[in-house]
Parts: structure tokens; sequence; C-alpha cells
């Protein structure tokens, strides 16, 4: 399928490494232009110049969006190759290990202002230009815990319940402009980080030994779902680049759930 992306320009923030990577290699190979985000210059240059040895255009941003002057660098810079069309707000962080006993008010202040805060300062920056362009995509990575929140990492399915919300409220802001707002809502992503902790989890568990033996076990009592595996970055990034192509023009205001089905057992 044709997405229709030639032409077009995204950042994908938090695109150095990771699910971000993945989906800005995506991006790319379906003919979009890329601006690659991350803070560490030299791992995010790697990306960029990878993904232009494979014939694409992919220019790079550095910056810390956890603070304004960050994100208005990182928007200067995304800037001077041309407009954005598409914002994937991708960057977030989570930490598996606490719970509410252990998570102070400045760990929750923390949390949400760069899963959150830094995707509203981006928007203020790009999509006013997107508005006045009359097109545009804007997508939140968030999780599935936004919905189905845990006892573990409050804060973070907190920070993801707001940005599923941020991303209706935007639709609605932007309803007849050509511009939409959506969000992903993941159910786990097996980066190499992931399948590594996992395994060492698993291990120690006694779900087995290999990752085979492993991953249906963990996903049975971390996260279950009806599929039996953790997500693959490549189906997300299908559905962001599916998201961002003029194709889904009729999808906004909507979070859609890419989880193999998970439930709250």
């Amino acid at each position: 399928m044709d997405l229709q992306l030639s032409g077009k320009r995204a950042l994908v923030t938090g695109s150095s490494a990771g699910l971000g990577e993945v989906i800005a290699r995506h991006l790319a190979a379906e003919g979009a232009a890329v601006v690659v985000h991350g803070r560490d210059e030299a791992r995010t240059a790697a990306v960029a110049g990878s993904i232009r040895e494979k014939g694409a255009d992919a220019a790079v941003a550095i910056g810390d969006l956890a603070t304004d002057a960050g994100a208005e660098e990182v928007a200067t810079a995304a800037l001077k190759g041309g407009p954005v069309d598409i914002l994937v707000n991708n960057v977030g962080v989570y930490d598996p290990s606490v719970g509410w006993a252990d998570s102070s008010s400045v760990e929750w202040a923390g949390i949400y202002n760069i899963n959150v805060i830094s995707s509203v300062r981006m928007i203020q920056h790009l999509v006013p230009g997107m508005r006045e362009r009359g097109w545009g995509r804007v997508i939140q990575i968030s999780s599935v815990l936004g919905d189905l929140p845990q006892a573990s990492q409050p804060h973070y399915a907190a920070t993801n319940a707001a940005r599923n919300n941020l991303a209706a409220s935007l639709a609605r802001e932007l309803k007849h402009s050509g511009v939409t707002s959506n969000a992903v809502a993941a159910g786990g992503v097996l980066t190499p980080g992931i399948q590594d902790f996992l395994t060492d989890l698993g291990r120690q568990s006694g779900w087995g030994e290999t990752w085979e033996e492993i991953e249906p076990n963990a996903v049975n009592a971390l996260s279950p779902n009806d599929v039996g595996r953790v997500g693959r970055p490549r189906g997300y990034a299908d559905l962001v680049s599916y998201l961002a192509s003029p194709l889904a023009g009729y999808i906004t205001g909507a979070t859609l759930r890419i989880d193999g089905g998970w439930y709250d057992a």
C-alpha cells in the first residue's frame, strides 16, 4: 500500500533508539523526510546517517524536551529543513520498580513533565504551522496502562491517561483544520532492553531459560493478552505510519490500542 508520505516531513521525538528509531526508519522507508531527535548527538547522528545511506532524507535535532529551552532548540532545528507536517510525540520514561509507597510527589511531577508536558511543548511549537497550511498529523505514543492501570507504576499510568486525553482535546481544538490528533496505546514493546530485562527476570522466576520459553510465561504473569506475546516495534511503526498518512484523514481524537488484546487479569 502506498501511504502517500512522499513530500511530507516528520519529527519523531526520542528516535535515536528504541521504538522511536523504528518509527522514524519506517516513515523514511515510506517516503517521508524524517527528523531524528535525541539528546545524545553521536547516537542521533548515527541513526540519521544510516537512514540517509538507504537513500532517504533524514535530519537531526538535539535537545532535552523536558525544558522549554530544549524544546525550542529541537523545534528550531527541525524547522531548518522545512515545515514539519507530522509530529510523533514518542519521548517518555517509566520505572517498573516504583509503586505507591515509594513514589514521591517530586517523581510524579518529574514523569509528568517528561511524558506529557514535553509533548505540549512540541505541539505549541509545530501545530500552529500545520493549521496554517491546512494539513498535519499529531500522534502521541502512550500505553495501555492509561486505561488499565496497575498498582505498580501509578505515576506512569496516570501520564498515559493524560496523553490520551491530550490527543482527544487537541482533536477538538483542530476540528475542520485538516490536522488530526490521535494516540497509539502500546501494550508492551519488545526492544532489546526489554527483552534482556524479561530474560533475566524469567530465569530468576523459573519461566524458562530461552526467550522462546520465557516470553509466553512473562506475558501471562505480567501483561496477559489474547495473542500471548510482546508487541514488536514494527507493528507499532506500521500503525503510526498509517495514522501519519493522508489515508487516515477520517481518524482523529482516537486512542488506538495495539496490545494483543491485553486484559486485566
